[in-house]
């Protein structure tokens, strides 16, 4: 009702398959649905209406997503103005949901130590070792290669990511390079221990193709399962999430494990613009916007540099009265 299928053909020409996966999902399956119980035809959207819509959603979802929602409407009336289906943008008088930055949930070292030592020989442990070592999102270790990897310089190269997104109902792996997102695309160190697991991995996985035979399926990709076919990022966030209710761990998303390498990395005084690096952060505000209020490190060496350069003078004893304030040796002279 209201909701014009070419304006989706133009989006999807115009945008990442991604982008246009995520436009098209939460109009079909949030915003249509929405105006459509309310019996609200295009023609007859009002900026309360969509105001309205703002309101109710805030009530569900997290404010990031409603002003998702804000921007599939703002792409789709400009659309529909320019198309003559409307004469007035209603969007024009729309006020933008207002963001509110959500404290980041993570483990402490010592529940990160728990849950690395559990995981030991399950199929999530280099899922989340790769995330509380390094702090990689989903798709970039499903994205990792073995030519990413050099054992001689010890060095890894986060320069790969796989994502998985619905289609028009189809659900599709994306796989894709990070040449272009210099931030993202990252070097780090290859720390002993976690070289040690690669070899490892490695040696298992040429044993497999050796069992295996021609049922082995040869992959660029380091995590993959016994038979060589890689994990989808989907199979880590529910594989992740039924270990930990099955091991009885706090709740927590995959993604947690991210802000979990952050928060340590800040307890050990590593300072932001670092850990904006070693996360991969597109920009500092990204990073301290997360993180600030766990910065207890530098706030401490804050209050010493001011503690070594400041000093507050102490009360003198006055008529009998040591260690009184000042107020209350004026009360006593009265």
């Amino acid at each position: 009702q209201g909701y014009s299928s070419p304006a989706s053909d133009v989006y999807k020409r115009q945008v990442s398959i991604p982008t246009y996966s995520s436009y098209v999902n939460a109009v079909k399956s949030i915003i249509a649905p929405y105006f459509r119980k309310k019996k609200i035809l295009l023609r007859d959207l009002q900026a309360h209406d969509i105001q309205m819509f703002y309101q109710e959603q805030l009530q569900r979802v997290k404010a990031s997503s409603v002003i998702h929602y804000h921007a599939n409407l703002m792409s789709a009336l400009k659309y529909a103005t320019e198309m003559e289906l409307i004469s007035v943008n209603p969007m024009g008088k729309v006020k933008r949901p207002k963001l509110i930055q959500n404290t980041a949930n993570f483990y402490t070292l010592e529940e990160a130590e728990h849950l690395i030592s559990a995981v030991h020989g399950d199929p999530i442990e280099f899922p989340v070792i790769m995330a509380a070592y390094y702090g990689l999102r989903r798709s970039e270790i499903v994205g990792l290669r073995w030519k990413a990897i050099d054992f001689e310089s010890d060095r890894i190269t986060i320069d790969h990511t796989v994502i998985q997104v619905k289609v028009d109902g189809e659900l599709k792996i994306i796989a894709k390079d990070r040449a272009k997102n210099k931030a993202r695309c990252r070097s780090l160190p290859l720390m002993p221990q976690i070289k040690e697991m690669l070899l490892q991995m490695k040696n298992e996985q040429e044993e497999n193709r050796r069992l295996c035979g021609n049922c082995y399926h040869d992959s660029e990709y380091v995590y993959v399962n016994k038979l060589g076919t890689p994990y989808t990022p989907n199979y880590i966030t529910d594989h992740f999430r039924n270990f930990l209710k099955k091991n009885e761990f706090r709740k927590l998303t995959f993604h947690g494990l991210r802000h979990s390498c952050a928060s340590m990395l800040l307890k050990q005084s590593v300072g932001m613009k670092d850990i904006q690096a070693w996360l991969g952060h597109s920009t500092y505000n990204t990073t301290a916007n997360f993180y600030a209020h766990l910065d207890t490190a530098s706030k401490t060496l804050v209050g010493e540099a001011m503690e070594s350069m400041l000093t507050v003078p102490l009360s003198t004893p006055m008529d009998g009265l040591p260690g009184q304030s000042s107020i209350h040796r004026w009360q006593a002279a009265l």
